[in-house]
């Protein structure tokens, strides 16, 4: 296979071989991104000690990082027309030398937020671009499958940090340590994206697939595509309801995962005083139950050929065992109920999601299959914009994280004096006094920002009857075969015309 800068484009659809190659690489590229984009999640409290970063600061920076990816995810929807490859592949460059080489280099709250505020802008471009390669290297009979694969992406990123954390903090004991090998593993993926992505010529992601045996029919039709026609006016294309309140919908679906990988480390170790490395190991758990549930749920929405029943499943799951969940703040539940409440909730928002992204591009190519993309772009700019909301509210919700981030340094403090037969200064006391009143109004504090997630579930349920997709088996299987039956007449019908 000869290698180019820049011309990635693949004449013909591939073989099932290649085209899953393909289709892992794309995953194997988020995994990457997302272990880059969360690198600080597994030391969040180190980071913001080491950086001086107040928790409200902390909490701002994560917000402009994802304003600045909504509006960089707006900029992706130009892949229908330029290509998604050449995104990804010099995205994951930019981003492997900032986390490798900037990042652990920094010195300040306000280089830190400079160096994620750029991560967050590559990440927000390759949100989009990366599920439109799935998109583009799966048929909708297989999509959900593909979907679950790429979905734990950021999962398996979420779980990689968590691991790597586990297995190196108690060595390297420093933030910057997990940043250097996450900048090594960034360039490591640039360099095989670099010599082996490529993507569908335009005229043969431009058409809808519903299942391999479309593929003969599709390199038929794509000889006389008119490519530019299906590009026109884009955006008036895709602003319809079934797109922009179904992504609005899935945007508020999340706002328990967001907080859980922002904040789940700071959570469990503030309010139930788990150590840094046993908040570790329940995301471990977490992350797991998720990228099993995200697999086992596309793979079953595919042999069923239906999307809808899984959404309503797993957001009526996700609503019942988020709200079990937030009841135990302020007492003192065993890890193993915390790891299993946690995994419980993960497994069935892993249900909704997956089958949400499947039903999702289903429903955008019914509208113009030539702007997956761009119906991609819309999602990901509310995502994250609603996520960035989410950022901004949290603080004013839940105050009492600052204090409990900084009581280890004035309780060690405290401690000193009293070895030394010191008395305690009068500042001294004044912040155990604004520790011990934190850690009294934490746990309700948490609950109400919970609630908030809980309410953004049942938003969601509501905007699953706008989707595209059947809710009985059987008359997905009907669908099927009628549109079997239609592209065995094209077939004949393009065949049977004279050669030119």
């Amino acid at each position: 296979m000869s290698i180019s800068l820049w011309r990635r484009d693949l004449p013909h659809y591939p073989d099932a071989g290649p085209r899953r190659f393909y289709l892992l690489l794309v995953v194997a590229i988020t995994i990457s991104l997302y272990y880059s984009l969360y690198a600080a999640s597994g030391v969040t409290p180190l980071l913001l000690a080491g950086l001086h970063l107040p928790f409200r600061d902390f909490v701002f920076i994560l917000a402009g990082g994802n304003l600045v990816g909504a509006f960089a995810s707006l900029l992706a929807g130009l892949s229908d027309r330029f290509g998604r490859a050449n995104l990804v592949v010099y995205g994951l460059l930019v981003v492997g030398v900032l986390v490798a080489f900037v990042m652990p280099n920094v010195t300040t709250g306000a280089q830190w937020a400079l160096g994620f505020g750029a991560i967050s802008f590559v990440e927000g471009i390759i949100l989009v671009a990366t599920p439109a390669l799935i998109r583009d290297f799966s048929p909708q009979v297989g999509r959900a499958t593909a979907m679950g694969f790429w979905t734990i992406g950021p999962v398996l990123g979420s779980l990689t940090v968590s691991l790597v954390t586990t297995l190196t903090l108690p060595v390297t004991r420093t933030w910057q340590s997990e940043y250097r090998i996450c900048g090594a593993v960034g360039l490591a993926m640039f360099a095989i994206a670099f010599l082996f992505l490529r993507e569908l010529a335009p005229a043969l992601r431009d058409q809808l697939m519903v299942s391999e045996r479309d593929r003969t029919l599709v390199e038929m039709r794509a000889k006389g595509l008119d490519i530019e026609a299906g590009l026109r006016n884009p955006w008036r294309q895709m602003l319809h309801a079934d797109v922009i309140a179904s992504a609005f919908g899935v945007s508020v679906l999340l706002l328990f995962y967001y907080t859980t990988v922002a904040f789940g480390l700071i959570y469990l170790v503030t309010v139930f005083r788990l150590s840094v490395g046993e908040a570790n190991e329940v995301a471990n758990w977490n992350w797991a139950t998720n990228a099993a549930a995200l697999i086992l749920a596309g793979v079953l929405s595919d042999r069923l050929r239906v999307r809808k029943p899984f959404m309503i499943l797993g957001g009526l799951g996700g609503l019942v065992f988020i709200a079990l969940y937030l009841l135990q703040a302020g007492g003192h539940p065993s890890f193993a109920r915390l790891a299993f409440l946690v995994c419980a909730q993960s497994l069935f928002v892993g249900f909704a999601y997956v089958t949400w992204m499947a039903c999702f591009t289903e429903t955008v190519e019914a509208r113009n299959p030539a702007l997956t993309a761009t119906g991609l772009a819309i999602w990901g700019w509310l995502l994250r914009l609603v996520v960035t909301a989410c950022f901004l509210a949290l603080p004013f919700v839940v105050k009492a994280v600052n204090p409990l981030i900084e009581a280890p340094y004035y309780i060690a403090a405290y401690r000193h004096a009293l070895a030394a037969h010191l008395a305690p200064g009068a500042a001294l006391l004044a912040h155990l006094a604004a520790i011990k009143a934190a850690a009294e109004a934490a746990p309700g504090q948490w609950r109400s920002w919970f609630w908030i997630c809980e309410a953004g579930i049942v938003v969601f349920l509501g905007t699953v009857f706008l989707m595209r997709g059947r809710w009985s088996p059987k008359a997905a299987r009907a669908d099927d075969a009628a549109h079997h039956a239609q592209v065995a007449r094209e077939l004949a019908a393009l065949r049977d015309q004279p050669a030119e």
